[in-house]
């Protein structure tokens, strides 16, 4: 019975630890960055845009290329984002992995 009380005390600790790690998820904020600081495009912890700050050098070339620099900014930070987030959860279980369990990103 002891071995089945233990097991349920770490599944407690493991869902405050999980929950913790959430909250600091939501609050990160990364920066993407494209064409030589060009553009730069901030992530909130749930991959939400939150700002994109273009040069006003960049704005003179074509639009296809603005395009273009503005998905590389935010693919940037969306890998930045992932990165920081598998950090963050393998802290709070201890590098364990949870089978099935994926972020939104």
């Amino acid at each position: 019975m002891t071995d089945f009380k233990k097991i349920l005390d770490k599944a407690k600790e493991l869902e405050i630890k999980m929950k913790e790690s959430q909250e600091k998820i939501k609050s990160m904020r990364v920066e993407g960055i494209s064409g030589s600081n060009s553009i730069k495009v901030t992530l909130d912890g749930e991959g939400e845009m939150q700002k994109i700050e273009i040069s006003d050098e960049i704005l003179r070339e074509e639009k296809s290329i603005v395009e273009d620099l503005i998905v590389a900014a935010h693919n940037n930070a969306k890998s930045q984002l992932k990165a920081k987030t598998t950090e963050e959860i393998s802290k709070a279980t201890g590098g364990i992995g949870i089978p099935g369990f994926k972020w939104p990103l």
